[in-house]
């Protein structure tokens, strides 16, 4: 699992590539730390390059989604490919962030 870090147009951007999976989460929850000091920031996370993700990785979204509310705060996820975007469907995620098919 690879992540990058960046900011873009006063938001803070983080993209995801390969499998967020239970053994990666502990490293992709220590890199997604840049993101809980967002205030004054939108978040988008790229999901363009995401192949996979578990109900660890979902958690960590989540936990996200919490703080940027908190900070007032939007969090955008951009590019879910189908398999992904229906999970999040089932679980009732697409009803709490804004989800995009593209940046």
């Amino acid at each position: 699992m690879k992540t990058e870090f960046r900011e873009e147009n006063q938001n803070y951007v983080m993209t995801f590539e390969g499998r967020l999976d239970t053994p990666s989460s502990l490293q992709v929850e220590r890199d997604m730390q840049v993101l809980y000091n967002c205030e004054g920031h939108d978040i988008i996370l790229d999901c363009t390059n995401l192949e996979y993700i578990t109900s660890s990785g979902m958690r960590l979204f989540l936990d996200l989604l919490k703080v940027a509310k908190s900070k007032g705060s939007k969090c955008t996820i951009v590019g879910l490919n189908d398999e992904i975007y229906a999970i999040f469907d089932e679980v009732g995620f697409i009803n709490l962030f804004d989800i995009r098919q593209t940046l």
